[in-house]
């Protein structure tokens, strides 16, 4: 089965980063992933709209931004002007979600929900066909280079099972902990799109990395 394999920003070497996207840009790699922490729903304060803006300008790879942070709705449309493709936002952030996710729509990137591993995928029964991506959290959000939850497997089973129910065309995203072994599964268990940060960037060859991902279909 193929999938989408979006490298995650968050790993890259920030003294290099133009290095990284180009080597992104230059690789099998599907998508470009940014993490955007605000220090308030998680502990932790990642990268902002200039980095982002400046990353957007040399990124050949379509930007995935997944927003960790309170009241999104804010800056729905800064994002979109700076030509982000598809932006997710966490149901446990968002107190009117449907409403965020039409705006996501309106302006013109495909929406996400985030669910944190304590989340179940069974509170999304009632806007699922309203969402082009649910993105699975298999590590607690806020800090790269944690390991990888098992119970993400079951989580992905059900979610994928509630999707076919309805027969719907809601894309299954992972972040956390993936490597080439486990991403392996999740794509076998029903995932559409791998993020995958410390496993790629710090291989000794990122490319060969991303090359051999992206051969397990």
């Amino acid at each position: 089965m193929s999938f989408i394999l979006a490298p995650s920003l968050l790993s890259a070497n920030f003294l290099h980063l133009e290095k990284d996207i180009e080597m992104i840009n230059a690789s099998e790699a599907d998508w470009l992933h940014l993490d955007v922490m605000d220090g308030v729903f998680v502990p932790n304060i990642s990268i902002g709209f200039p980095l982002i803006k400046q990353v957007a300008k040399i990124a050949s790879k379509p930007l995935d931004v997944h927003l960790m942070m309170v009241e999104p709705q804010k800056f729905i449309s800064r994002f979109s002007d700076l030509g982000v493709q598809s932006l997710s936002v966490h149901y446990e952030a968002c107190i009117h979600l449907h409403k965020t996710i039409l705006q996501i729509k309106d302006a013109g990137m495909k929406a996400g929900v985030v669910l944190n591993p304590h989340t179940p995928v069974e509170l999304l029964t009632d806007i699922l066909e309203d969402v082009d991506i649910v993105l699975i959290m298999s590590v607690n959000p806020g800090f790269g280079g944690q390991k990888f939850i098992f119970h993400s497997y079951d989580k992905v089973r059900r979610l994928r099972a509630m999707i076919d129910q309805k027969d719907l065309n809601t894309q299954i995203e992972v972040d956390g902990g993936i490597d080439f072994e486990n991403g392996k599964l999740m794509i076998e268990t029903g995932v559409n799109i791998l993020v995958a940060g410390n496993s790629i960037f710090n291989a000794p060859d990122p490319i060969e990395m991303i090359r051999r991902m992206k051969a397990e279909k």
